[in-house]
């Protein structure tokens, strides 16, 4: 079996489809369709009729969520884009609004089990971490051509990891002798970095800077900042909005949206 047949069970589908309530007739939009989990899921209780707009910056994941639903494709509109275009989306589309929104944050089990995505500490590769491999900043520029200041920074506030300064410190100086290429010796080196009792708690060593890395490749606090309003501003009266947050940067930022948004609205309880 190849990566393009290879399907994860979606996070929280059951949740997914009882927040949304798809009714056939209904427009939906998948901000960040995937492999087309939540999508199939959503279309099978639309009975094939209404539509169902898929965003992913992802081809490849595209590309998979096409063969996975085509069944529905009268009723399906997939477009490569990030989720921070949603309102320029729905505008070309001639769509003045939907009725739900899903976003399901951060990056997918097959980007993190491919080794030619670089994304994974447990996966030797190159260093890349694009989640659109059509832009050009990747992990690879950030690890070998970042300042040692900025590199701190990110780790620091993308990763929320309090050796920061040190694991910046041990990049610049290894980097020096030879560029960083690989994720096994990144990995490597800021294992290195983080004292010995530290290392033993809180999962593997590198596991919060190569969050770092990746959030500040894909700009993904950034996207998700301009995202939020845009798809509450596209929803319908009565319309939905759920996301799926995985770390506490997202949440924090997903919270603090929800709080400003549901004090304008008159939101039901639930929402």
């Amino acid at each position: 079996m190849d990566e393009g047949d290879v399907r994860h069970v979606p996070v929280l589908r059951e949740e997914v489809v009882g927040y949304l309530r798809p009714q056939p007739g209904c427009v939906l939009v998948d901000a960040t369709v995937g492999e087309g989990g939540h999508a199939l899921a959503l279309l099978r209780e639309m009975g094939g009729k209404g539509c169902l707009i898929g965003l992913d910056r992802d081809r490849d994941a595209l590309q998979r969520a096409q063969r996975r639903l085509q069944e529905f494709a009268s009723c399906l509109v997939l477009r490569h884009a990030n989720f921070a275009s949603l309102e320029a989306v729905l505008g070309e589309l001639g769509m003045e609004g939907v009725d739900g929104v899903l976003l399901d944050l951060g990056v997918s089990a097959l980007q993190l089990e491919s080794p030619a995505r670089g994304f994974s500490y447990r996966v030797p590769a190159r260093l890349d971490m694009r989640m659109d491999r059509d832009q050009e900043l990747d992990a690879w520029k950030v690890v070998n051509c970042y300042e040692e200041r900025e590199l701190a920074r990110i780790i620091r506030d993308y990763g929320e990891e309090r050796w920061a300064s040190r694991i910046a410190r041990g990049i610049a100086l290894q980097r020096k002798r030879a560029p960083i290429d690989t994720t096994d010796r990144l990995a490597e080196i800021v294992k290195d970095c983080i004292p010995a009792a530290a290392r033993r708690r809180g999962g593997h060593p590198a596991r919060r800077t190569f969050q770092a890395i990746r959030i500040e490749v894909n700009g993904e606090l950034r996207d998700l900042e301009a995202a939020l309003p845009q798809a509450a501003r596209v929803l319908r009266r009565g319309g939905r909005l759920v996301v799926i947050s995985y770390h506490s940067l997202e949440d924090r930022l997903v919270k603090d949206f929800m709080r400003s948004w549901g004090s304008r609205c008159p939101c039901p309880p639930e929402a």
